[in-house]
């Protein structure tokens, strides 16, 4: 007996599959015949939902864009922690590379032929976590922790600087210049915020550790 169900159901019944056979066996890897037998559908069905791969794995990109927002929003709310450790765990949640078919995303939209998805998610990125980020600033300026007139600015120079200096498939540095930046990137964001020296140190380092799989000193 045939199962009828909810477009939007197996819209994500696809995007599941395409999701795991990604990080199994990357983007070129996978045909669209491994995603038909996956989820046992007609090639119909299929171009019913999507025009093609790359249309999938745009979805893709989409699906993770707003589960990211959502749990940033979700930490940025969080009134019971201290607000530098929430700007740090809203930048920790925007991670994207925390499996394999993250990973395969993140290489997938790194191709040169992939420039305009590349601009599309880093505009996303940029316009979705600045207000976040920015509202938990305006908080620590009434909690006499910072002090700035341009929170939302302050906020979308971090975010695009960090984008783009610490995006290792744009920029190629050696360990100790990473640590360098490390450091000067926490000095300045300290100083834009006019907070303490070294009061940012001790939330944003865990940040760059777990990227890199260490210490860094």
């Amino acid at each position: 007996m045939r199962v009828t169900k909810e477009p939007e159901e197996r819209r994500n019944e696809i995007l599941d599959a395409a999701d795991k056979l990604f990080g199994e066996k990357g983007f070129d890897g996978t045909t669209t015949n491994d995603i038909l037998k996956m989820v046992g559908i007609a090639r119909g069905t299929l171009y019913y939902h999507f025009k093609s791969k790359e249309d999938i794995m745009d979805a893709l990109i989409e699906r993770y864009n707003v589960r990211l927002l959502d749990a940033a929003k979700q930490i940025a709310s969080d009134q019971s922690i201290p607000v530098n450790e929430r700007i740090t765990r809203v930048v920790l949640a925007m991670n994207l590379g925390g499996g394999d078919s993250d990973k395969e995303i993140m290489e997938h939209i790194h191709k040169p032929q992939n420039a305009l998805m590349h601009q599309k998610i880093q505009k996303a990125v940029i316009g979705g976590v600045t207000p976040i980020l920015a509202d938990i600033i305006r908080e620590g300026i009434q909690q006499g922790v910072y002090e700035t007139p341009y929170p939302h600015e302050c906020m979308e120079m971090v975010i695009v600087y960090a984008n783009v200096i610490f995006d290792e498939q744009m920029i190629e540095i050696a360990e100790e210049e990473r640590a360098t930046r490390i450091q000067a990137f926490i000095f300045n964001v300290e100083r834009l915020l006019g907070t303490k020296s070294g009061s940012l140190l001790s939330h944003i380092m865990p940040l760059f550790q777990k990227e890199s799989g260490g210490a860094t000193k």
